[in-house]
């Protein structure tokens, strides 16, 4: 028998890092809310041909295709375990299904949209938290299923949306700890422009691809991308005097219109970057022009977070807006913008600066001792009117030495154990430990709760 495994790029969570995750997770949500966005949740799976063709060439590739599950044939049975992958690139596979898991969240939000526009509140602002699964090489800060967080706005072209937007980004990263985030930002109207400048629109995505590679490859790789994609060597030097851009925002403003101030697109990009950027509070914005972001649906504003510089981590944040996406599924007319957290990247980097709060209790804070069938039974009874008082409780499971009990309360670091003998129950009390500091203390039973909830919020 082979030893239990998990499949590359997936991960289990114990208890401590549920409780961290869930802190993340809830500083979102608080912040969505607050904002005026409702929650939606869409299934795991969707129809292939909801989500092929939406992602670019790349991200199609990445896509998780689901096999059929009626493998009864021997044939397909065969050829699944001789020729797996061969016959997952036969497009009529009678191993494959209509079905794949979801790529990210924004495409099957576009999806909904489309399918229940007819009674739909426009703005239509919702956040979303689910899993998303990717065939990609797995590496630090990059699984194959991994927990995306979004919030989108639908139904509006206003900027102001693009504001709340980057705020929300701030307020989540202050309330977390990550104040030296960056916030990158760029607009695809731009990025037309430059294709358009280098020949025609047709070269937008051989171009943004390419760019998109920039800080893995460096500058010199993307050239050489460049010419494969048949970029001729005139338009290969636009781009990259494009990509040398730099100082701070005022002045990237000025090289840009300077650049291809002509172009009617660069200047719908121009202004509204400059509107985005004058209206913001924060300091963390940072026009980045070599950010690209390589899916297709993109029309306007892009953003990506980058963590602190201390931190060697990937985009821990990103998205920008895409006014088209509903038409894709037959529904013109429904401009949208919206962002997306990277949960499992932030949590990297909150470990790594150890930034979850020191003070946060996780799992039971009492446990009662069992000293036996009669007196556990009375404990019990005790106990659940602990837990009405929300307070985590619970009583060992077995009468056996004490020894033994401490040990256990020790390893899943309870605060407070309860000691209810025969004795105790005659006279009405019970004696309470602080086990980190090994003071105990005679409790009225009647008064236990009130003198739990004092120690344990003092604390």
């Amino acid at each position: 028998m082979s030893k239990p495994s998990l499949p590359q790029g997936t991960r289990d969570f114990s208890a401590e890092i549920v409780h961290k995750r869930n802190y993340i997770l809830s500083t979102i949500k608080q912040v969505f809310e607050l904002y005026g966005f409702q929650p939606l949740e869409t299934p795991a799976m969707e129809n292939l041909e909801t989500l092929m063709g939406k992602y670019g060439e790349e991200g199609d590739r990445l896509i998780f295709k689901i096999l059929n599950n009626g493998l009864n044939d021997p044939k397909n049975i065969d050829k699944a375990k001789t020729g797996f992958e061969k016959v997952l690139e036969g497009k009529n596979s009678p191993l494959l299904t209509e079905r794949a898991l979801k790529y990210d969240l924004t495409i099957p939000f576009a999806r909904y949209v489309a399918m229940n526009h007819g009674i739909l509140t426009f703005p239509f602002k919702r956040y979303q938290i689910q899993p998303v699964w990717r065939a990609d090489r797995p590496q630090k800060g990059r699984y194959r299923e991994f927990t995306q967080c979004d919030a989108d706005i639908v139904g509006s072209n206003a900027l102001m949306n693009e504001l709340d937007l980057t705020n929300i980004y701030h307020d989540v990263f202050n309330k977390l700890g990550l104040k030296d985030y960056t916030l990158k930002i760029n607009n695809r109207k731009i990025l037309l422009a430059l294709a358009e400048s280098c020949g025609g629109e047709h070269l937008l995505t051989d171009i943004t691809i390419a760019i998109d590679k920039l800080d893995k490859i460096g500058i010199d790789k993307v050239k050489i991308e460049l010419e494969q994609r048949e970029i001729n060597e005139t338009q290969i030097k636009s781009i990259e005097t494009y990509l040398g851009i730099n100082g701070n925002n005022a002045e990237k403003l000025l090289s840009i219109t300077q650049l291809l101030g002509n172009n009617e697109n660069a200047k719908k990009g121009i202004d509204e970057l400059t509107w985005i950027t004058q209206q913001s509070t924060t300091a963390n914005i940072e026009i980045d022009f070599t950010l690209a972001r390589g899916l297709n649906y993109y029309t306007g504003s892009i953003f990506e977070v980058k963590a602190p510089d201390t931190v060697q981590m990937g985009s821990i944040g990103g998205g920008g807006r895409y006014d088209n996406l509903t038409e894709l599924f037959g529904v013109p007319g429904i401009p949208g913008v919206g962002i997306s957290f990277g949960v499992d990247r932030i949590f990297d980097v909150m470990e790594e600066l150890n930034l979850f709060p020191a003070d946060e209790k996780y799992g039971t804070q009492v446990m009662f001792f069992n000293l036996g069938e009669s007196e556990s039974l009375h404990a019990y009874s005790i106990m659940q009117n602990i837990r009405k008082s929300d307070i985590s409780a619970e009583l060992y499971h077995e009468s056996v030495k004490l020894d033994k009990q401490f040990k256990y309360a020790d390893k899943k670091k309870i605060s407070y154990a309860v000691i209810l003998g025969s004795k105790e129950i005659a006279e009405k009390i019970c004696l309470v430990k602080h086990l980190k500091t090994g003071i105990q203390e005679s409790v009225a039973i009647d008064g236990l709760s009130d003198y739990l909830k004092n120690k344990i919020s003092a604390e």
